[in-house]
């Protein structure tokens, strides 16, 4: 019997990558994309839905959550208009703005509800500790924090395993990984504000075409501005 796996699948670069692993592994997927009020959400849901078409994931295995206590909450500037998104820079240190308030604690404990119901034993996140912009939420500790709690508050029989295949990779390990794994990286999202073609600018597309650069490769969505690496 083919093992079911969760997969928080956002539609960006990292998530795609993710699922892809999942995918090479043997597992069967079910995708969790998560709405919070994020500026690009049309574009991400758009992407969400092309992959799991590329995987042939049926509807019944891709959810989509509505978490619109993020946008009410705001502190962030993916999700309150009156914080403006700086411009990408690749050396700024501390917590961007860009980070929303815990955001992963509410999306791992949605997939793992959804995976016990499922009786998925296996949940596979995109998280990036090396290479990230600083969230705190995307931390080897906090997701292994999280397994064990998520273990204490399932039934005994869930014993839940959280992966995180890449959260000691570069973005270039992780293009490269895509890549030779056939993962459709031509239909992932990662730009923060733009829908038609990418910024080019923020932090997100920054470091998305630096790893493409890195890697030898030729990102293969639309940019409105390719800054030099």
């Amino acid at each position: 019997m083919v093992d079911l796996a969760v997969i928080s699948l956002s539609g960006g670069l990292d998530s795609c990558v993710a699922a892809a692993i999942a995918k090479a592994e043997g597992f069967e997927l079910a995708l969790l994309h998560a709405d919070y009020g994020q500026l690009t959400e049309a574009r991400e849901r758009r992407a969400f839905h092309d992959i799991a078409d590329f995987y042939s994931v049926p509807q019944n295995r891709r959810l989509v959550i509505s978490f619109e206590n993020l946008r009410k909450i705001g502190g962030s500037a993916l999700t309150d208009s009156n914080i403006p998104l700086p411009e990408g820079d690749l050396q700024r240190e501390g917590v961007p703005v860009s980070y929303v308030p815990f955001r992963n604690a509410h999306l791992l404990a949605t997939a793992v509800s959804w995976a016990e119901v499922l009786q998925a034993p296996h949940i596979f996140v995109g998280f990036v500790e090396e290479d990230s912009s600083g969230y705190p939420d995307c931390r080897e500790a906090f997701l292994k924090s999280f397994e064990a709690t998520a273990n204490l508050g399932t039934k005994p029989e869930t014993n839940l395993k959280l992966h995180a295949p890449l959260i000691h990779l570069h973005k270039a390990q992780i293009v490269a990984k895509g890549l030779a794994l056939g993962a459709p990286l031509h239909l992932s999202w990662s730009c923060y504000q733009g829908e038609e073609e990418a910024c080019g600018h923020c932090d997100s597309c920054l470091l998305r075409l630096r790893g493409f650069h890195e890697a030898g490769a030729q990102d293969p969505i639309p940019y409105s501005a390719r800054p030099t690496p």
